[in-house]
């Protein structure tokens, strides 16, 4: 199975910005879905951002106009670019890949099926 491994988490003050990555052991984000999730302490976990299987990018929106999802196929990588960070982006986030994923929104948690072991994000006001 593919291994994903994110980096890129950190505190940040409200306001900062932090970028993460997403990096695949192997060559597999052709035709296939990757999304970012975030679980903040005491909630259920929550898709952020994610690029479907045609490519069509989504995102929740608490995060329209301040985070973007981006892959570079080259180097096997998926990133998110976090700006203007508020408290409330406080979370574990995780990048995840599906085979098959439904369009639209929400992203469905139970259809990623490979997922990495999380980053930390914290952000202070």
């Amino acid at each position: 199975q593919v291994q994903l491994v994110e980096s890129g988490g950190g505190s940040e003050q409200a306001g900062g910005s932090l970028r993460l990555s997403c990096a695949a052991s192997e060559y597999t984000y052709t035709r296939r879905c990757m999304a970012w999730f975030r679980q903040a302490p005491g909630k259920e976990r929550e898709g952020v951002a994610g690029i479907d299987d045609y490519g069509h990018i989504r995102y929740e929106d608490s995060v329209k106009g301040r985070f973007t999802i981006s892959q570079d196929n080259a180097k096997n990588t998926l990133a998110l670019q976090m700006n203007s960070l508020k408290p409330e982006d406080t979370a574990m986030y995780y990048c995840a890949t599906a085979d098959r994923c439904t369009t639209g929104w929400p992203l469905f948690e139970y259809e990623y099926n490979n997922w990495g072991q999380g980053t930390q994000v914290t952000v202070s006001s």
